[in-house]
């Protein structure tokens, strides 16, 4: 037996219901006629409680234009064998849906058996999935180091290969730099292709240089297994991350042989130098890459037990101010006090761009920036966190920043201006008693959605123009301008997501912002118009680009069931 059935999400206008019709929302209109479906022994949906939030399942019994009250408020267990899956997009004001998807669905009960087998497979592989990983991370994928070139290559054939055996249609994409890899699991059986819910996976498998390597508790590519963690670099950001989200697209495909949705996967070799060639790529296979929303795991958690989704970053513009006086260096006792000291001259630039109270003076900074909602403050309000812990793990004396707002308001939601580096003149041990003839100093902004980040950084090189007093030059460079992003809480992905975390992690996830910049999220707005959902597997404090960086196995598997159960929900409209 088959029936026809449309779901709506809460709030959202339905056009013309007929009868018959299986409906999931609420509110209910009253002038609908409801009648309960009755769940029987062999209902595909027995097994499974009503959806998250209390949407509830009705059959339409009589046509709109009743005026008969619904005769049953119950959530509704539907015995039919197979159905017909519509899902509407956010409402816009109009009664007409923004969004259409038709997606064929199997019995209730087999498909909720498939995800069972996927979960079920992800377990039994923990270990060898472990095992790759640090095969992975093995590798020295060093993309800012020229000698590593091969590395990075070899890195991408890597993962070209695990998609090559799990049967996902793979590719090396070849670039000016190092190699990118595409991927595709195809379109959902059964399903036309543009009627496919698709989503983009990004990830990156290029790695930071391990720095001081005596800084390492062991070979920082020679994964350690200690405490719960794998240490090593990549374990965190990246390898590990992106992992996850192939490993779970191969237990989909080793398990049913196919994955409720279509998934993209693009992964790239130049993320930690920039991703100078990801546009042209992106650009060049935008309609291989076309997606309804892209997905990332780049990002952290709250805290170590509390999963988050990230849904705005901070845009980025970095200058490099020099300041040039005399024609050499000048012996300050022979020449002091009749020339501008160019080092006395930066100082005073860079004092003049922010006030007492660490409010950024540049004329029109603050113009564009948006106060919170009331939601967003609700949300911020609401997170477990605790500044003094922050303090002390930062080692830091104090906690300090713009007047007025809190410590995660002035991290996630506010601009910020500050001083990246200083350097020039006499820089040894010991003394030089010297008027430098040039100084510099690398200046970062930190920029918040609807801050303009062309007019911030025009704005600030005339500032730093004016400020600087006679007898010197200023010269400005600008080595990044990037816009700030955010997405709307809306997004059904991220109600997926949100979905997907819980059921991953075993706790309901929690909405920030981040204080760091990911230039390639505007970008995949402005090629592919998709929005990103970000969904961080480690932990705030990992060692990220540090010594001794680390990603928990816990959230290693976490991660994987995520990605599975991220499918998963996309596939059934959650």
């Amino acid at each position: 037996m088959k029936m026809v059935a449309h779901v709506f999400r809460r709030g959202e206008p339905d056009d013309r219901p007929d009868e018959g019709m299986i409906m999931q929302g609420r509110p209910l209109p009253a002038e609908y006629g409801l009648q309960i479906m009755t769940r029987e022994p062999t209902c595909p949906l027995a097994a499974r409680p009503p959806v998250q939030g209390g949407e509830r399942y009705y059959k339409i019994s009589q046509p709109r234009t009743s005026s008969h009250p619904p005769r049953h408020t119950t959530p509704l267990w539907t015995a039919h064998a197979t159905f017909d899956y519509h899902v509407y997009g956010p409402a816009t004001g109009s009664d007409k849906p923004t969004q259409h998807r038709r997606i064929e669905r199997q019995d209730r009960k087999e498909y909720d058996t498939m995800i069972e087998q996927v979960l079920a497979y992800a377990k039994e592989h923990e270990q060898e999935n472990l095992d790759r990983l640090k095969d992975f991370l093995r590798i020295k994928s060093i993309s800012t180091d020229p000698k590593n070139a091969g590395d990075v290559r070899h890195a991408a054939e890597w993962v070209l290969n695990l998609f090559n055996n799990c049967g996902i249609e793979a590719e090396i994409v070849e670039t000016e730099g190092h190699p990118a890899v595409i991927a595709d699991t195809g379109p959902v059986e059964g399903v036309a292709e543009n009627d496919t819910p698709t989503i983009l996976v990004y990830g990156h498998f290029d790695v930071q240089p391990a720095g001081d390597l005596s800084l390492w508790d062991a070979d920082p590519f020679e994964p350690v297994e200690k405490d719960g963690k794998i240490i090593a670099r990549g374990s965190a950001d990246d390898k590990g991350q992106v992992l996850t989200h192939l490993l779970a697209a191969e237990a989909w495909k080793k398990t049913v042989g196919k994955l409720p949705i279509r998934i993209k996967f693009l992964v790239e070799g130049e993320e930690e130098i920039g991703s100078p060639n990801l546009d042209k790529v992106v650009e060049e296979h935008k309609n291989r890459l076309s997606c309804d929303c892209v997905a990332i795991s780049d990002t952290a958690k709250l805290d170590w037990d509390t999963p988050a989704i990230t849904y705005g970053t901070k845009g980025m513009i970095y200058k490099q101010i020099t300041v040039t006086g005399p024609k050499n260096d000048l012996h300050s006792g022979a020449f002091g006090g009749t020339v501008t000291n160019p080092g006395n001259a930066l100082c005073r630039i860079i004092d003049s761009l922010r006030d007492d109270q660490n409010r950024v003076t540049i004329p029109g900074f603050y113009e564009e920036v948006q106060p919170l909602t009331d939601k967003e403050h609700e949300m911020i309000d609401a997170l477990s966190f605790d500044e003094e812990n922050y303090r002390a793990t930062l080692g830091s004396p104090s906690l300090d920043g713009e007047n007025g707002y809190s410590t995660l308001e002035r991290r996630w939601v506010r601009p910020t201006l500050d001083v990246n580096g200083l350097y020039g003149g006499f820089m040894g041990e010991g003394q030089s008693t010297i008027i430098p003839a040039k100084m510099s100093a690398k200046v970062s902004m930190r920029i918040v959605p609807d801050q303009d980040h062309e007019k911030i950084s025009a704005a600030f090189d005339e500032a730093v123009q004016e400020a600087a007093p006679p007898g010197v030059k200023v010269s400005i460079e600008t080595f990044g301008c990037c816009a700030a992003y955010a997405c709307s809480l809306d997004l059904p992905a991220m109600t997926a997501a949100s979905a997907a975390l819980e059921s991953g992690f075993g706790k309901k996830p929690v909405f920030i912002r981040e204080g760091g910049t990911l230039p390639i999220l505007p970008m995949f707005k402005d090629i592919l118009g998709a929005d990103t959902v970000m969904m961080g597997f480690s932990v705030p404090d990992c060692n990220l680009h540090g010594p001794n960086e680390f990603f928990h196995t816990s959230d290693f598997w976490g991660g994987i069931r995520t990605s599975i159960h991220f499918a998963d929900a996309l596939g059934r409209g959650v």
